[in-house]
């Protein structure tokens, strides 16, 4: 259970009104049928069933490019173990600083984390161009580790987000996003996948996962085997989505990813406390009316 902050703005700003209420919420991408993401879809199109029982829709907060836009909280988890090259991480940085540049109309903080065998905090949660890009020139290679703390990493992007991502911003509640870049198969973490999706979830954060050309591992039909870090269902039961880069240039792939990210719509219900159900989890599946496919950031809720 999440205890959310509920802004409504009159026509004048100075007139706030602020309502704590205990919701329920989740966030939820959307796609056609062709898996490119679908925007500006109105509250109307959704349907919330709380273990099969249909529930109304009492908080609905779409991120689109309007004088409305969601505000994004980013934490960039980067592997920098031996498999990742000198030239690859030139041009992911190039990557992630067109990235950022795309979304800086969304009031969006972005924090950058390394891992192999430690994970190291680059930068903290912030909004200026110029300590990114410092972050971004404090990526080193670690050669000689043996292990690759992938889950470790974003289980400290998760508790980053949770202590210093932005509450509140403009009267708007971020979405929050953890992007690991990896070979997606983790090696040495003290975290396990079960418990990480636990904590994703509670922290109302999306994770998606970047695997970069020398990562790539394909098949004779030219696609990506499934790693460990996507059958662990980390990124499936947050929300997420993985990208595979096939070329040099990595602006492609980090446009996609934009486009994925900036796809997403809060919706939020009141609890039936006595429910339909006794059981102390509650499954919620929501739904589009049109027939889109559509991704939660988590399947359900637990009874407090």
């Amino acid at each position: 259970m999440m205890i959310l902050a509920v802004v409504a703005s009159a026509q004048d700003r100075d007139d706030v009104i602020k309502i704590d209420t205990e919701l329920v919420s989740f966030e939820v991408t959307v796609v056609d049928k062709n898996g490119k993401p679908v925007r500006n879809l109105k509250e109307d199109e959704f349907r919330v069933f709380e273990d099969g029982t249909e529930r109304s829709i009492d908080f609905f907060q779409p991120l689109t490019r309007n004088e409305k836009d969601r505000p994004l909280s980013v934490v960039f988890a980067l592997d920098v173990s031996g498999s990742m090259t000198e030239a690859e991480i030139e041009r992911l940085r190039g990557a992630m600083q067109s990235f950022i540049a795309r979304l800086a109309d969304y009031d969006s903080y972005f924090a950058v984390i390394s891992f192999a065998m430690e994970v190291r905090t680059l930068q903290s949660f912030t909004n200026r161009k110029e300590k990114l890009e410092k972050s971004f020139d404090k990526l080193a290679r670690d050669q000689d580790g043996l292990s690759t703390h992938a889950y470790d990493a974003i289980d400290e992007a998760v508790r980053l987000l949770a202590r210093k991502a932005p509450k509140v911003v403009r009267d708007k509640i971020p979405k929050r996003a953890v992007i690991v870049v990896s070979d997606g198969f983790p090696v040495g973490d003290t975290v396990s996948p079960r418990t990480l999706i636990e904590r994703a979830n509670d922290a109302e954060t999306s994770v998606y996962s970047v695997i970069l050309p020398s990562y790539s591992r394909l098949q004779i039909d030219k696609r990506p085997v499934m790693t460990p870090l996507e059958a662990s269902g980390l990124i499936e039961r947050t929300g997420g989505k993985s990208f595979y880069a096939t070329e040099k240039s990595f602006q492609a792939l980090f446009e996609a990813l934009a486009e994925e990210i900036t796809a997403s719509y809060a919706i939020a219900f009141y609890p039936d406390k006595a429910g339909s159900s006794p059981a102390k989890e509650r499954h919620v599946t929501i739904r589009s009316k049109s027939g889109y496919v559509v991704r939660q950031n988590r399947t359900g809720y637990d009874v407090k």
